[in-house]
């Protein structure tokens, strides 16, 4: 396998090449820009690239991968750069940055959107809302498409349209060789298999095209509890998401009040707990379904009502800000005995800072029909997938909220089904990324040894080329 240089020694007339090649900038340290371009999502990752290549298209993403190929550079690929633990990102090495190809362009008759690899998924709801229309994305807008994507894509509308991958309808890519591929159902299908849930192991996806569905408002937004209830609403959500219907999405949170409107300032700063609700039927029907947590356990604060997509969206946006310190674990759970809750409660109660949480997102309905080798994302028999993330703006707090985040799941991991949901995990080594995929690693590591027989594209959740 070949070795990739952490060393920079670059000669100029070969870097000059790749400008030469290209219609974006490329950026080195000290020049004008590249102290922002550098930055991630994560405030915890401080990489220093020696070069950041500025795509404007897909010739530039070739002229790129071909230099890195050839220069034995570390590469990394970053879309939206909200990688927890700054995969988008290197030292040494160069950075593809796809953030200038923000393309999109909405097929209504065909209800499709094609949508370029440097696309939020704020960019895609822009181009499709008009229309009446939107794809199964995540909970943040300024998240990128391509990394939720390549990951599988749990969101809001996961019970209702399964994951975003399962909205996918093929790819166009750049592959280790330089070479450009379209995959899907019957072009490349064994890449396309693999990049459903495979992350960005096998090229660079350059565009995505999604199928679309009629979401225009939905009845969404919190719902939240004194804390004190919150083993009682656990076990009430529970039971009524397993065998909700479809059209109700609503993923459960340890949540610390932010101090600002529109919460109530007699709840600012205290722990409560959330459900935040995503109802995507007749929108007459919307009170009648969300009755029963009403009527069982009445909330302390209800915000749930009709609500634009886009706007649900982007509700979390403002208080997760790029430039956050980050730590994040997470595992998939079939259930979640009396026990399993009774740990939740008690980590819960220990939110280290305020814009620390623990979520909890249902992942059956729509996301069971595939089996569990139809795509690379493994756990379609999961019914949660469970992230806990130590989120500040203070580093001097990492080393508390990264304690309490792993505290917090070493005891719940037990109660697992044993591994996690990529797009939510840190670097934690091979071991991890295999559980993720259970009996689908070895077919990656096979496909891998196709496309990337070098593992040029290794700064990912790295699956290894089978031999």
């Amino acid at each position: 396998m070949q070795q990739y240089n952490t060393t920079v020694t670059l000669e100029e007339a070969e870097v000059q090449k790749l400008v030469a090649q290209l219609r974006g900038p490329l950026l080195r340290p000290g020049d004008d820009g590249y102290e922002q371009a550098r930055h991630v999502y994560n405030g915890m990752i401080d990489k220093h690239p020696a070069l950041i290549a500025r795509c404007m298209d897909v010739a530039d993403v070739m002229a790129a991968v071909n230099f890195a190929r050839d220069q034995q550079l570390t590469l990394a690929v970053r879309g939206g750069g909200h990688n927890g633990p700054g995969l988008g990102t290197c030292d040494d090495g160069l950075v593809i940055d796809l953030s200038l190809m923000k393309g999109t362009r909405v097929d209504p008759v065909g209800r499709t959107v094609r949508v370029e690899g440097g696309c939020t998924w704020g960019d895609v709801d822009h181009a499709t809302h008009p229309f009446g229309l939107a794809t199964p994305s995540g909970f943040i807008s300024s998240t990128g498409v391509g990394g939720l994507t390549l990951g599988g894509g749990i969101g809001y509308l996961s019970r209702t349209y399964g994951l975003t991958i399962d909205n996918l309808l093929g790819v166009d890519m750049v592959l280790a060789d330089g070479s450009f591929v379209t995959a899907n159902a019957d072009e490349h299908p064994d890449l396309f298999w693999a990049i459903r849930g495979g992350g960005g192991n096998f090229g660079v996806v350059t565009s995505f095209l999604f199928q679309l569905h009629p979401i225009s408002t939905v009845y969404g937004g919190p719902m939240l509890w004194p804390f004190e209830q919150a083993s009682e609403v656990m076990k009430f959500w529970c039971d009524f998401i397993a065998d909700a219907p479809e059209d109700i999405n609503g993923w459960f949170a340890f949540i610390t009040v932010p101090p600002a409107p529109p919460f109530p300032e007699h709840l600012h700063l205290q722990k409560m707990c959330a459900i935040v609700w995503c109802f995507s039927g007749a929108l007459e029907e919307a009170e009648a379904a969300l009755q029963p947590i009403r009527t069982a356990i009445p909330p302390a604060v209800d915000f749930a009502g009709p609500i634009p997509w886009p706007q649900l969206q982007t509700h979390f946006d403002a208080l997760y800000p790029k430039g956050l310190q980050w730590y994040w674990k997470t595992d998939f759970f079939n259930n979640l005995p009396a026990k399993a809750i009774d740990l939740h409660v008690k980590y819960g109660a220990q939110l280290p800072t305020m814009h620390s949480t623990m979520h909890l997102y249902p992942i059956n309905g729509a996301a069971h029909r595939p089996d569990p080798n139809d795509t690379a994302f493994s756990y379609r028999d999961a019914s949660f997938a469970e992230v806990i993330v130590g989120v500040d703006p203070d580093p001097s707090n990492n080393q508390r909220m990264i304690q309490w985040a792993r505290d917090y799941w070493m005891a719940l991991h037990p109660y697992s089904a044993g591994g996690g949901y990529i797009n939510m995990m840190m670097d934690e080594g091979t071991d991890t990324v295999q559980s993720a995929y259970r009996d689908n690693y070895a077919r990656l590591t096979q496909i891998k040894a196709t496309y990337d027989p070098s593992n040029l594209f290794h700064v990912n959740q790295n699956i290894k080329p089978g031999q």
